[in-house]
């Protein structure tokens, strides 16, 4: 059996063209994904999740939640992640605030079957998510601390997430109605797990 190919010491850079482009239809996707649960009524983990419940609990705007607690996020991520991380994720956050102020009222549905809509949102944001990620990027809060656990620590940027969601979880039982907590933890799962196993930095070299 051949030996497997070294990786290369010096991979190659994404340019801005393709950091544009992929950028961009990770943050539409995950707004399309997200989208699924704002129509449900249903919440999330990691940051957006948080957000979530703040929203339906003094109903203000996803948008501005969203925008606003990430602001602290940003220091961390400067002197942790570096400049263009922390650029990248103040713009990924700012661009999704404002696509989930205009995508979600584009979909709305007559009927959209829970668990459906849970699978979608799952499997559509990790994948949006990753493609975030992927060009050095965040949508700031848990996943600036999540990067950060697995490019210094080692630890799965999914597992953190999960623990973080855990905790939000068991806090949503006592704040929304048990069928809503129980859908929107199978759609988290499902995205932390796209995640967990597909964010590699050993695989996936380019950056």
């Amino acid at each position: 059996m051949p030996a497997p190919h070294p990786l290369p010491q010096n991979p190659p850079k994404h340019s801005l063209l393709e950091d544009i482009q992929g950028l961009a239809i990770g943050l539409v996707t995950t707004a399309i994904g997200l989208s699924f649960i704002a129509q449900l009524g249903f919440i999330t983990g990691q940051t957006a999740g948080l957000a979530l419940v703040i929203s339906y609990l003094t109903h203000m705007s996803f948008s501005w939640v969203f925008w606003l607690i990430n602001i602290p996020f940003y220091i961390l991520a400067y002197f942790r992640m570096g400049k263009e991380f922390t650029i990248k994720s103040a713009i990924s956050v700012t661009i999704l605030s404002i696509l989930m102020a205009y995508i979600p009222p584009l979909m709305t549905f007559e009927t959209l079957n829970p668990i459906f809509g849970t699978i979608a949102f799952g499997v559509l944001t990790g994948f949006g998510l990753l493609g975030v990620f992927r060009h050095k990027s965040s949508l700031g809060g848990l996943g600036v601390l999540a990067l950060i656990a697995q490019d210094h620590f080692g630890i799965r940027a999914g597992l953190v997430q999960i623990a973080f969601d855990a905790g939000l979880f068991a806090v949503a039982f006592f704040l929304f109605d048990g069928h809503v907590v129980i859908y929107s933890l199978l759609g988290a799962l499902i995205l932390n797990g796209v995640i967990a196993f597909n964010h590699r930095r050993d695989i996936y070299i380019a950056n």
